[in-house]
């Protein structure tokens, strides 16, 4: 296939999903990939929608479009060992790190959000929905992600570690709590890639922490930079100014380097295309990866439950993800220059197949 055809078939995959998908590694709500079934597409990590109405199935390992072969190979990602596992105290692995992709231990570690209520809450978010259906635990402690990072590694071979947070009240907005997990990782698997994801600390001095603390990258994440859109769909978030962002992707690239600091960009919240590839053209130049998705609606979000808000068209998704992919590209930008990561994962994303590398 040539590479334009195979990037448009996984933005619509990404979009539409695949029909009785059998994926022993999958998520219902939360703050990572929910709704999802992880496989690999010609190799590569995929977090697809589990759609029942998709035209996408599969069969012989082949990705079928309306019964007809795409060209593509579709492997399911394996149960990972460690599942089955409990700390002393008898919780799942499961519930405290779970497993994103082909090799990425993911957790969120801290499962609450102080922006959580209605008025503040993200339209796009189902943090505390896993908490809710007893699938996680609210705190993660230090020993705990330690315990099972070091069994994930052993058994089932993860080669980077993603670890997010709820919001907090502080100034640090999760940070502190995010540093002493992190620390108690590195302590047990010093070559262990981290990568870290908060909104922007109050004090800076934070991010230095964490990286001090033995953090490899970190997510800074706004989803859009349109202030209109903001106000809208994250209302609580949308009140820290993109100033704040600003100065904490440059204090992040000073800290952790070019190409070590990401943030999410999802398209079809309403944005401006054009604005958003120009928005994703002066992260680039600030040394920030642009991390394009498309907006998929998640039960127990807003704009799922309440809005009805459905999936952005897919010729939007794959023009404003193959036009970043061209941006990424001209910097040397690469997906894989990256410690770890959701960048560096690219499993939710179709940056890599629009030719981010090509």
């Amino acid at each position: 296939m040539t590479a334009p055809t195979t990037g448009r078939t996984r933005v619509d995959v990404a979009l539409q999903g695949i029909r009785h998908l059998d994926a022993p590694v999958a998520r219902r709500a939360g703050a990572g990939p929910s709704d999802d079934g992880h496989v690999l597409l010609d190799g590569a990590g995929a977090a697809v929608p589990l759609n029942p109405r998709s035209p996408y199935t599969v069969s012989g390992g082949r990705l079928l479009l309306d019964g007809a072969d795409t060209g593509m190979g579709v492997e399911a990602v394996a149960r990972p060992r460690f599942y089955d596992l409990r700390t002393a105290d008898g919780v799942p692995y499961e519930q405290i790190a779970r497993l994103h992709s082909a090799s990425v231990l993911a957790t969120t570690v801290v499962q609450t959000c102080a922006r959580y209520d209605e008025a503040e809450r993200c339209r796009f978010c189902a943090i505390e929905e896993s908490l809710r259906q007893g699938s996680t635990t609210a705190v993660k402690t230090p020993a705990q992600l330690a315990e099972v990072a070091v069994a994930a590694h052993a058994l089932d071979g993860v080669q980077q570690m993603v670890m997010t947070t709820g919001t907090s009240r502080g100034a640090d907005r999760g940070a502190t709590h995010l540093a002493r997990c992190v620390r108690a990782v590195h302590e047990v698997l010093p070559d262990l890639p981290v990568q870290v994801q908060c909104e922007p600390p109050a004090d800076l001095a934070s991010i230095s922490a964490l990286k001090d603390a033995g953090a490899s990258s970190i997510g800074i994440h706004v989803e859009s930079l349109d202030d209109d859109v903001r106000r809208r769909w994250m209302p609580g978030k949308g009140t820290v100014p993109l100033t704040e962002y600003r100065a904490a992707w440059v204090e992040a690239v000073r800290v952790f380097g070019w190409n070590e600091v990401s943030t999410y960009l999802i398209v079809g919240l309403g944005e401006d295309p054009d604005e958003l590839v120009a928005g994703a053209r002066e992260l680039v130049a600030l040394g920030v990866y642009p991390f394009v998705v498309p907006f998929r609606p998640i039960a127990g979000t807003l704009a799922t439950d309440v809005d009805g808000v459905t999936a952005p068209p897919r010729e939007l998704v794959y023009d404003v993800t193959r036009r970043v992919a061209a941006l990424l590209r001209e910097a040397g930008m690469t997906s894989a220059g990256q410690s770890a990561g959701c960048a560096a994962c690219g499993a939710c994303s179709a940056l890599q197949a629009c030719g981010e590398e090509s």
